[in-house]
């Protein structure tokens, strides 16, 4: 998908996830253009609070859900028993970095668009 994906696992219910969105637009805005893609994968089940949150959360990139909460098949793939959660994988799709914020996030990421 690009030289890094952040696959983000979050919902319109979860205040924490609410709180680090405006984070996660920061780093799409400043990395996308140099490689970064991001997948946020909703864990809610309601879909029109999920793409009422989409749209007041400014969340331009791919979004996903199955609308089974934390039943969500992708969620339990990847074994996410809370929210937020994040996966960063490497061009190959290799998973580098679980559940990295702030500073450490965006460090690794610039080591990835290298």
């Amino acid at each position: 998908m690009g030289k890094a994906t952040l696959i983000d696992f979050w919902a319109s219910w979860c205040a924490p996830c609410r709180q680090e969105n405006p984070n996660v637009v920061a780093l799409y805005n400043d990395f996308h253009g140099k490689g970064l893609n991001i997948i946020s994968v909703s864990l809610d089940e309601d879909a029109a609070k999920w793409k009422d949150a989409i749209a007041k959360d400014k969340l331009i990139w791919t979004q996903v859900s199955n609308l089974k909460e934390m039943q969500d098949p992708i969620a339990l793939q990847y074994g996410v028993t809370q929210i937020p959660t994040t996966f960063l994988l490497d061009a190959s799709g290799k998973v580098v970095a679980v559940d990295l914020r702030g500073d450490n996030l965006k460090v690794k990421i610039k080591e990835l668009l290298r």
